[in-house]
């Protein structure tokens, strides 16, 4: 039997602390080779903008194989429609047993936000404490719950373009009781952080490197996996020390490298490691105060994987769901 779940079922079902274990299970998988992880394809067609994006992966921990489908069509929002969507589907490693379908939404935020949580713990000061935001959409509420479960944060600086979605952000993270700051611009977001989190759609950089400070990380999370989007400029991915979920989506995906490399200022080389080499213990992180890090954040089926895995067995053992027999 298949289960299927809907946005709404695994909103209740999702668990964060939990969660950035699991992917930082997978991360470390990927490195030991008891994972795969390919890098995904874009199917598009020269009359439209819309690409999608099948992203496959394999777990041997985890005894799955999952695809998911992202649907990136940024026309969509003239129609007040979302601009992404997505559909995760998880089949039993063992037997080819297509165990669950689930929406995308909620799965995506809370993963994404988890890797972020995975890199900080790994590449952050652990005393840091005042998390900058730009943007401040549900992935800015998301990366907050994911960052105080891994740092004792105190402070929030938040900028975005709107100020009605900075003040709806304000509200619903009011329940952590943190110091909240409206920042005025992203450069004052960006000199008064320790972590410093780019949740936007950015196709031309925000973020400039010159205003990087000592000991800073940045997990750059928001762009779209194009090689025309970037969030940070070439200037920031020059001075910090790089690091990604993969380094063969990366090439293939992320505007926030492939742009630096083609101006000359970088190479593919000049990236110090995968994620999952530093929590493998294969490569070092951090490696002093006074080190700027950064995660660039593209994506992967992997986190997919992971946070599938958690849900699908959550509802099971909640009785949540729809179960369909598909061979009928």
């Amino acid at each position: 039997m298949t289960l299927i779940l809907k946005a709404s079922e695994l909103q209740a079902l999702a668990d964060m602390p939990g969660t950035i274990a699991a992917v930082e299970r997978v991360f470390a998988g990927l490195s030991r080779g008891t994972a795969v992880q390919p890098a995904p394809d874009s199917l598009l067609l020269p009359s439209s903008d819309a690409r999608f994006l099948p992203m496959a992966a394999l777990s041997e921990a985890e005894e799955l194989a999952s695809v998911k489908l992202l649907a990136d069509i940024p026309s969509n929002g003239a129609a007040s429609l979302p601009t992404q969507r997505s559909t995760i589907m998880l089949v039993s490693q063992l037997t080819g047993e297509t165990l669950a379908i689930l929406d995308g939404k909620v799965p995506t935020r809370v993963r994404t936000a988890a890797a972020s949580a995975v890199a900080t713990k790994l590449l952050a000061r652990p005393r840091s404490t005042t998390l900058g935001l730009v943007g401040a959409g549900a992935l800015a509420v998301a990366h907050v719950e994911a960052m105080l479960a891994v740092l004792p944060m105190r402070n929030v600086v938040v900028w975005s373009r709107s100020t009605e979605t900075v003040a709806a952000f304000c509200d619903e993270i009011s329940c952590y009781g943190l110091n909240i700051t409206r920042a005025a611009s992203v450069r004052e977001v960006v000199e008064g952080s320790d972590v410093l989190c780019t949740l936007t759609p950015a196709v031309e950089p925000l973020v400039k490197g010159e205003w990087f400070q000592p000991g800073l990380h940045v997990n750059a999370v928001g762009s779209r996996p194009r090689p025309d989007h970037r969030e940070v400029d070439s200037a920031g991915m020059v001075r910090a020390r790089v690091f990604v979920d993969s380094l063969a989506t990366a090439r293939a995906k992320s505007g926030g490298l492939i742009i630096p490399v083609t101006e000359g200022a970088m190479g593919f080389e000049d990236v110090e490691a995968e994620l999952g080499d530093v929590a493998a213990g294969t490569k070092a992180g951090r490696l002093g105060d006074e080190d700027i890090t950064l995660f660039n954040s593209v994506g992967i089926g992997l986190q997919d994987l992971a946070i599938g895995r958690l849900l699908y067995d959550a509802a099971l053992d909640q009785g949540i769901g729809t179960h369909v027999e598909l061979n009928n």
